[in-house]
């Protein structure tokens, strides 16, 4: 697709965002903080239904998987053991001309800075290092303990493996899951919410025995596990593929690698990776498992998926992204919509379509999460959802008053039908299924 395409694509995502309530600049009224984002009304929404979604496959929806919720900041020993404090950086280049630092392997903001200075030669210094661990300092009297916002969730998993392993029954091979917050200071945050410095990530750690056949063979599983999990939730497989990662460009702890990756309007870009972390961290931590079956004790192979919880958001929502004519639409799936259905009556100011309204708007709200819209004309009130993706809209005209049926209107098709009131709940749980 040509680049002016794409570009106009995602300024109008950009644009559909903010308007209608999924992603604000972090501080915005202040001038925003690059790389910091927050998530509105609807974004919330959307955001907490794929968190949801993953932990109802991840977690719930297998027999040898727990969850956890590990600590933000922990003992900087951890980032030490792990190799965090000497391995976790990006390549960095200076501009000699405007002293501007950008990632190197970022090629096309690298190509878009050198037709700025056109003019100029050999612009950039030699690559450096630079450490993506964002420091704080603890305590009230100086000198403060410095420690560090953590890069990634992983290494709660590790530092709780022995708890977890003493407090429950799993045995080996079992997972521990978890959701939450790790933060990155990112040279050249950029993309709305693909590169930030403050990101969530959805992940998890499953433990095998230490054997190259059989853990390769998890790691292939999970692979097909993940990818499936996107296309069933609605995204174009066409526009899903692998990236195996060379050996030079693996991470540091990882024995072999690959990349869900998403074509974006800016290219493709990593979703997901699933890594086969070999013994490395556990081992680094100095933890065994003791099987009480066998006797043996041996230091587990880890297979892991590390999704981004924002991009997936973000791509969703590029993903559900349609135009027909006027109309502006997400084709999101129904289980991510931020509301299932929106409630409203005909008229705003006839007090008797408005009671019905409410009524049936309290009666779904029990069972769903439902919205309720008695702003301008019913066609922007259409307009409106449909740019929410909600994939459902209830309307109470007259004839509900007459018969107690209702006008249901489908996002995707546009078609309405009438449905009885009492009917409703058992419609859309069917739909939802």
């Amino acid at each position: 697709m040509d680049v002016n395409i794409h570009t106009n694509v995602m300024e109008k995502i950009v644009a559909l965002a903010k308007r209608r309530g999924f992603i604000f600049p972090g501080s915005e009224i202040y001038g925003g903080y690059q790389g910091f984002w927050d998530y509105g009304p609807v974004g919330v929404e959307l955001k907490n239904n794929v968190k949801r979604e993953w932990w109802k496959t991840m977690v719930y929806g297998r027999e040898d998987v727990v969850g956890i919720d590990a600590a933000i900041i922990m003992n900087p020993t951890v980032w030490e053991k792990s190799g965090h404090l000497k391995a976790f950086t990006d390549p960095l280049v200076e501009c000699r001309v405007c002293h501007k630092r950008f990632r190197e392997d970022n090629e096309e903001i690298i190509k878009d800075h050198e037709n700025i200075h056109n003019d100029e030669k050999d612009i950039w210094t030699d690559a450096k290092t630079f450490n993506l661990m964002t420091e704080v300092l603890l305590g009230t009297t100086e000198p403060k303990e410095k420690s560090y916002l953590r890069g990634e969730i992983t290494q709660g998993v590790f530092t709780n493996f022995k708890n977890v392993v003493d407090s429950t029954r799993v045995k080996i091979p079992f997972g521990i899951g978890q959701i939450g917050k790790a933060f990155r200071n990112e040279i050249t945050p950029g993309n709305l919410t693909f590169r930030s410095r403050e990101f969530e990530q959805m992940e998890l750690e499953y433990f095998v025995k230490p054997d190259e056949k059989d853990s390769e063979k998890t790691f292939e599983e999970f692979k097909e596990i993940r990818m499936n999990w996107y296309k069933d939730l609605g995204m174009d497989s066409k526009k899903l593929r692998f990236h195996d990662h060379e050996p030079e460009k693996r991470a540091h702890y990882a024995k072999y690698a690959t990349d869900i990756e998403y074509e974006a309007p800016f290219g493709w870009s990593e979703m997901e990776g699933i890594h086969h972390r070999g013994d490395y961290d556990l081992g680094n931590h100095g933890l065994k498992y003791n099987d009480n079956l066998t006797n043996e004790e041996y230091t587990p192979w880890v297979v892991e998926t590390s999704g981004g919880v924002d991009r997936a958001t973000l791509f969703f929502l590029v993903d559900s992204y349609r135009e027909d004519g006027d109309r502006v639409y997400l084709k999101l799936n129904p289980k991510l919509a931020p509301y299932k259905v929106a409630v409203f009556p005909l008229l705003a100011n006839k007090l008797e379509l408005v009671e019905k309204a409410r009524g049936i708007y309290k009666d779904l709200k029990k069972e769903l999460v439902v919205t309720w819209d008695d702003r301008g004309n019913i066609g922007k009130r259409y307009f409106a959802q449909d740019e929410i993706g909600t994939p459902w809209c209830v309307t109470v005209d007259f004839q509900t008053l007459e018969d107690e049926t209702v006008t249901v209107r489908d996002r995707d098709s546009g078609k309405q039908e009438r449905i009885n009131i009492d009917k409703l709940s058992e419609y859309f749980q069917n739909e939802l299924r």
